[in-house]
């Protein structure tokens, strides 16, 4: 008993609440299951969703008004045409068994077909046929059985299904067997289907008008993404590039076109204000050197002069950084041709250079800038090896060039490192290189202005591999 009291006591607090949590869990884990389900076969592109977003309420619109309608337009007005056609034949039972004296039944079927348009016949006493199966879509079938039950309550059988367009009923009586053939709209509303037609119909219209609205309203939204991309690969769009479609989506390509516009002014602002102090500073270092030429060659004066043009070389490095190589505008370029001149700058250096790359390999890029990338990488390949392989190719909608070289390499862990400006790995490589540090950094900017990036590998002779990928 002990055991039973207290079972029947009442949760505590802690105990309800406990519950509480645990059944608001597993509703969050369902919530949380459904959406990824969703989120992973959901489209992801935004002219899919929206056509799903106006398409979706309007067919679920439609499919349930069509089931509400269809099902009660055809359970009421083929109830009422079987009810109609149960009482013909009541009628017809009713004269056959009130009224004998037509005795051949000549009268009573010429009124049948001529009154009732069914086809009436009296058969011989004999058992009726069994049943068969049952239609798929069984509703003029219970409903005529319904109707013949309620009304004349004898034994019965119908068929529905052997002529499509004709309904066999055979009735038992006392000293016959009825047979009657109806057609089959006299006991079903066969014409329902018009409904459907125009419910698909209107659905295709509906759709069909989404489909070209949304078309137009998605195209604007994809140039802006496809000028914001050319724009991050350093092209111009401003001569191509026009707002169009809703307020919004003008808006957002009107900041878009101003945002490229300061952009391309500051860019321009900083090249010009650079070119000025490389000027100037060239302008003392001109001046520089015509002192120590008027000084005369000797010892000292040597090794001023190097330093001088240590100095120069150092400054058109840290000025090509800075400036970025930013005013010129991308074009159809010939890459082999390309590949062909530093193969020459680096075979007349004495390293022997092989290039791979198909014929005729073009890419849209700022030739000039994507040039000194390149020579940048070639010119530190050149610095610590002695054979230099070039290959070039296009693989999906990149071009990539790799750099091999056979020099000593670089620890994996230092491929990232050596694109900080100013450094040198010097336990890596040879420590009586002169140089600023800034090679792979300019190439890497050059790079990644285009939309791209250059990455630091292990060659196949055991040097060092640059790769250079740019999108064409």
């Amino acid at each position: 008993m002990a055991i039973i009291d207290n079972m029947r006591r009442p949760l505590r607090s802690w105990q309800i609440g406990w519950h509480r949590g645990l059944k608001k869990l597993r509703s969050t884990r369902t919530v949380k299951f459904v959406s990824r389900v969703l989120s992973r076969h959901m489209p992801t592109g935004l002219y899919a969703r929206s056509l799903i977003i106006i398409v979706t309420p309007v067919v679920l619109l439609q499919a349930v008004i069509a089931f509400v309608f269809m099902e009660r337009h055809w359970d009421r007005v083929t109830g009422r045409l079987s009810a109609a056609v149960t009482q013909q034949i009541a009628a017809v039972i009713d004269v056959y068994e009130t009224y004998p004296q037509d005795k051949e039944k000549q009268q009573l079927t010429r009124i049948a077909a001529e009154r009732m348009g069914l086809t009436v016949s009296f058969l011989e006493p004999q058992p009726l046929p069994p049943a068969g199966p049952k239609p798929f879509f069984s509703l003029l079938d219970r409903t005529l059985s319904r109707e013949i039950t309620l009304q004349i309550n004898r034994p019965f059988w119908i068929d529905t299904v052997g002529r499509s367009n004709l309904v066999e009923i055979r009735i038992q009586l006392k000293d016959a067997v009825l047979r009657v053939i109806a057609p089959r709209n006299a006991a079903y509303a066969s014409n329902s289907h018009i409904f459907i037609v125009w419910m698909v119909g209107t659905s295709l219209v509906v759709l069909a008008v989404a489909v070209a609205f949304l078309r137009n309203q998605i195209k604007p939204i994809q140039r802006l993404a496809l000028a914001a991309e050319e724009f991050g690969k350093g092209r111009s769009i401003t001569q191509e590039f026009h707002p169009s479609g809703a307020r919004e989506v003008r808006q957002a390509s009107l900041a878009f076109i101003e945002m490229g516009r300061r952009i391309e002014r500051q860019l321009e602002q900083r090249t010009t204000m650079l070119n000025g102090v490389s000027h100037d500073l060239r302008t003392i270092l001109t001046r520089f050197k015509l002192q120590l030429a008027l000084i005369g060659d000797n010892a000292d004066t040597a090794d001023l002069i190097g330093d001088v043009d240590e100095m120069q070389h150092m400054l058109e490095d840290y000025l090509s950084f800075a400036r970025g190589d930013t005013g010129e505008m991308a074009s159809e370029t010939d890459i082999g041709a390309l590949l062909e001149s530093l193969r020459f700058d680096a075979e007349r250096s004495g390293h022997h250079t092989e290039i791979h790359a198909p014929p005729d390999l073009t890419a849209t890029v700022r030739a000039n800038a994507i040039k000194r990338c390149l020579s940048n990488l070639v010119e530190n390949a050149c610095s610590f090896g002695d054979t230099i392989d070039i290959t070039a190719r296009i693989d999906g909608e990149m071009l990539v060039i790799s750099v091999d070289d056979d020099g000593p390499g670089i620890p994996p862990e230092s491929y990232e490192e050596v694109f900080r400006p100013f450094l040198r790995l010097d336990d890596a490589r040879n420590q009586d290189r002169s140089g600023t540090g800034l090679g792979l950094s300019i190439a890497r900017d050059i790079a990644r202005t285009h939309g791209g990036d250059v990455e630091l590998g292990e060659s196949p002779a055991g040097g060092l591999r640059a790769t250079l990928r740019v999108p064409v």
